[in-house]
């Protein structure tokens, strides 16, 4: 699998992928994640342009996953990351993640961060095997209280949700 940057003409794939990928949710009570709609065009947009949008892509060429990236506090943080479906359980997730904090620490950045629900076996359990640790909220930075204070006008709270670090 080999992993580069978004194209300019991926990003609707980026939302089919996402859109892909989170049906998931319906299968476990959480239709609401489901069915919410993918970052917009012009907001990933942003992410490539600011080169922090990498794709996972088969043999064609054709991506399989992305990961999405931002400077918070410090840290380089996961605002996504998305696997299809049809390439799921083949470690794609974690070469982003491993590719994302390559990039970091040849940034001298720290750390990667995340939040995630904590009670769903492909987020805070999978993202523990990862090498990612649970966060105190008391000790979150202001950026990343920011993006909780942000999940939570969403609607994400309605289940339990962590912040989590992965130490370089």
């Amino acid at each position: 699998m080999r992993i580069r940057a978004v194209r300019l003409d991926e990003l609707p794939l980026l939302q089919d992928i996402e859109r892909a990928a989170g049906l998931c949710f319906r299968d476990i009570g959480m239709p609401e994640i489901a069915d919410d709609e993918p970052l917009p065009l012009d907001e990933l947009a942003r992410y490539r342009q600011a080169g922090l949008a990498w794709v996972a892509v088969d043999e064609a060429d054709a991506p399989v996953a992305y990961l999405i990236a931002e400077h918070v506090d410090g840290n380089l943080h996961v605002e996504q990351v998305s696997v299809h479906p049809d390439s799921a359980r083949r470690r794609i997730g974690r070469l982003l993640l491993d590719h994302l904090a390559a990039r970091a620490v040849t940034e001298a950045v720290p750390a990667l961060t995340l939040t995630t629900f904590a009670d769903v076996p492909w987020n805070a359990p999978y993202y523990a095997r990862c090498g990612f640790d649970p966060l105190d909220e008391s000790t979150l930075g202001p950026g990343l209280r920011d993006i909780r204070e942000r999940e939570a006008a969403h609607g994400l709270d309605r289940w339990p949700r962590v912040c989590m670090r992965r130490v370089l």
